[in-house]
């Protein structure tokens, strides 16, 4: 398979395990993730069913060498991983496990920058800031960045690398962060393509809604056409809406009268008088009288049973009970 970086292999897994289960996952995730994997998915306009069963036995493998890694340590992992995959490819796997941990290391840039171009680059640098950023590279990458320099340069930046033995994180942070900005042209950028939107459609109306909104925001400043594109085909709680008469019938009936009311906090008089006008009598003086004593009620708690509500409404357009409107649809022929 294609060398491919982190970002890339974790959109595909993601899409592989579905939406909801991806879903589940992103929540989790730390923010400035969850922006650049939800890019990479809006890139991806097809995988290959081989490329995304050796992601997903990768992803495998790593879960099973990490935990032996823990309980026993590298040694311990080897061993198993030899009886379990064979040597070969225990190697690959415990390389890769490296890989991930040295991501966590400073100066992660410079190590994914292409070796000609953080060469060209180092050439202007200080012996010192040379030899302290080769410190934290791959010592392959390193050797070759180091093979390239000038023979008086190559041997004094040994030199200091060799008698280098601490260095204060705020010196190597502040270092970093120049690097980074040098770097920043020369690093590949995989969020450039548009495509894949129906995917991450389906992952953003499983999230919660701040996350959803979270995302929208970021995409709207740095890809307003696929911003736009993404929102015309998402379905929020407000598009309700748009449902026929008899969808909204379907789906009144499939909600809970608690999530109804508590969705309903908050929002425009027109949702809760078109929602009202969809209802019985009784049930409009019981949903009223829920409302009025219900009491200030958390944001998040709002979103999420208006996300509750989105779920069976998307649950019930995909078995075809109801029509959802995004965007430009299909015509609908009989």
């Amino acid at each position: 398979m294609q060398e491919m970086d982190g970002i890339k292999k974790a959109a595909i897994l993601l899409i592989s395990l579905g939406s909801e289960t991806s879903a589940k996952i992103m929540k989790t995730l730390p923010d400035n993730y969850i922006q650049k994997v939800s890019y990479e998915i809006a890139n991806i306009d097809y995988v290959r069913p081989e490329e995304r069963d050796a992601i997903v036995n990768e992803f495998i493998e790593l879960s099973q060498a990490r935990e032996y890694m823990i309980d026993g340590g590298i040694d311990y992992a080897k061993n198993l991983l030899n009886m379990a995959i064979g040597p070969q490819r225990a190697k690959e796997v415990i390389d890769m496990l490296n890989q991930i941990q040295l991501r966590e290391r400073p100066f992660n840039i410079a190590r994914k920058a292409d070796p000609q171009q953080l060469t060209n680059l180092l050439l202007n640098e200080q012996p010192q800031t040379v030899a302290l950023i080769l410190c934290y590279m791959q010592p392959d990458k390193a050797a070759l960045i180091l093979s390239q320099f000038p023979l008086n340069l190559q041997s004094e930046i040994a030199e200091r690398i060799g008698t280098i033995t601490n260095t204060s994180p705020a010196i190597i942070e502040k270092i970093e962060k120049v690097i980074e900005n040098k770097f920043s042209n020369y690093i590949e950028n995989d969020l450039e393509a548009v495509g894949g939107v129906k995917t991450l459609v389906e992952i953003l109306n499983s999230v919660g809604r701040s996350t959803e909104k979270n995302i929208i925001g970021v995409l709207e400043e740095k890809q307003p056409e696929l911003a736009e594109e993404i929102k015309s085909s998402l379905f929020t709680f407000e598009d309700i809406t748009s449902l026929e008469k008899g969808d909204v019938q379907k789906v009144l009936r499939e909600i809970n009268n608690d999530d109804l009311a508590l969705a309903l906090k908050g929002v425009s008089d027109d949702i809760k008088d078109f929602i009202f006008a969809n209802l019985s009598a009784r049930a409009v003086d019981t949903l009223k009288e829920d409302l009025q004593f219900m009491g200030p009620s958390r944001l998040s708690a709002v979103e999420e049973a208006q996300q509750r509500i989105v779920s069976i409404i998307r649950m019930l357009d995909e078995k075809g009970e109801v029509y959802l409107r995004r965007g430009e649809q299909d015509a609908i022929v009989s």
